[in-house]
């Protein structure tokens, strides 16, 4: 019996390589626009100065400000730049931060937009914008985020640091593997979705040990790109839920976060979404996908506790408190007991074992 779907193409141009910077200019034109307002966040002086010297006198104006969670106070200091220097087009260099606030100065102006990632976030090929306003991080979708050009040049992530390598990819990899579970799912997305899990799976493994390799690099981008893909195109679930509360509530770094949480969100769905997690454990040639993504990210040396992140034990009941009051769409129903028992390993940093309390 034929499976009924629906998908819905979205429309930006990917320019993926190396060595692609210095096309910016090249692409600036093709939007026909004349005056750059630079986007950059913290730590990426060196390469933004590279960025406004290839933009030469197309750059009219430079803000280095973008904040994770993308801080609605943020945004307006932007925006007075944006105006001030009469700018019609933002490029954006750097992670989802950065990405994040081209996309709110889009929401708020039209303004167009070419990204350059230089992190695994993904965001920059999803219509969805988080802002935090007043300890509470919202989001929204809507196309008139969308960037016009995303330019994927593995040079400019192939120095990023391994640590926020691995943590940015597990990012990644989580939009993936919701994906799979969605109550949007298609088989356009699955494909998507298992070749990133795939490929970023490869890359975690061997970018310890190879820090510059520029194919274990080029498996980390492609994935998080596709991984970004699904998440435009498919609704996520109690993972991102969760990522969004401890990061927007209790300022937690998002990539992070995420990186803690997906493994034990990914057994508490188990008993739910079986064959995803047969087909999952395929992709990364693991018997047991849930404990084969903790296993990989402890094999790479990222994060496996909240405790280690020095968050308090005592709020696990508020966040289990916020997730239920506003539950994402999720294939296993949500219960309080439920997601403490999930927070709970979380914390601890236990390796999620089969029939753990609580998952």
């Amino acid at each position: 019996m034929t499976a009924e779907f629906e998908y819905v193409g979205l429309p930006y141009r990917i320019v993926f390589g190396r060595g692609l910077l210095a096309r910016v200019n090249a692409e600036v034109a093709r939007l026909r626009r004349s005056r750059v307002l630079l986007l950059t966040g913290g730590g990426l002086a060196e390469l933004g100065d590279r960025v406004e010297n290839l933009l030469g006198p197309l750059c009219a104006a430079r803000f280095d400000g973008a904040a994770l969670h993308t801080p609605v106070s943020v945004t307006e200091e932007a925006l007075r730049h944006l105006r001030a220097s009469d700018a019609d087009c933002v490029v954006a260099v750097g992670g989802g931060s950065t990405t994040g606030l081209s996309k709110a100065l889009a929401a708020r102006t039209g303004v167009d937009q070419i990204i350059l990632p230089t992190t695994y976030a993904g965001s920059e090929v999803t219509p969805v914008l988080g802002e935090t306003a007043g300890g509470k991080k919202t989001t929204r979708s809507t196309p008139s985020v969308l960037p016009e050009t995303v330019i994927y040049d593995v040079e400019l992530s192939r120095g990023l640091p391994v640590p926020i390598a691995v943590t940015s990819a597990v990012n990644a990899l989580a939009h993936a593997i919701e994906a799979l579970y969605s109550a949007q799912a298609n088989p356009i997305v699955d494909g998507w979705a298992l070749d990133a899990i795939s490929g970023i799976g490869k890359g975690l493994r061997h970018v310890i040990g190879e820090p510059t390799n520029v194919e274990v690099r080029s498996d980390l981008l492609r994935g998080a790109w596709l991984a970004g893909m699904c998440l435009a195109s498919v609704g996520m679930g109690l993972h991102h839920k969760l990522c969004h509360v401890l990061g927007g509530s209790f300022g937690l770094p998002h990539a992070i976060t995420h990186t803690v949480i997906l493994p034990h969100v990914m057994r508490y769905n188990s008993s739910a979404t079986s064959e995803v997690m047969w087909r999952i454990g395929g992709a990364l040639d693991v018997p047991d996908a849930p404990a084969g993504v903790f296993d990989l990210i402890k094999q790479a040396d990222g994060p496996t506790s909240l405790r280690e992140l020095g968050f308090d034990f005592g709020s696990l009941s508020e966040v289990a408190d916020q997730v239920i009051a506003s539950p994402y769409p999720n294939p296993k129903p949500l219960t309080r007991e439920g997601i403490l028992g999930l927070l709970t390993q979380a914390w601890y940093g236990v390796r999620p074992a089969r029939g753990t309390r609580g998952h």
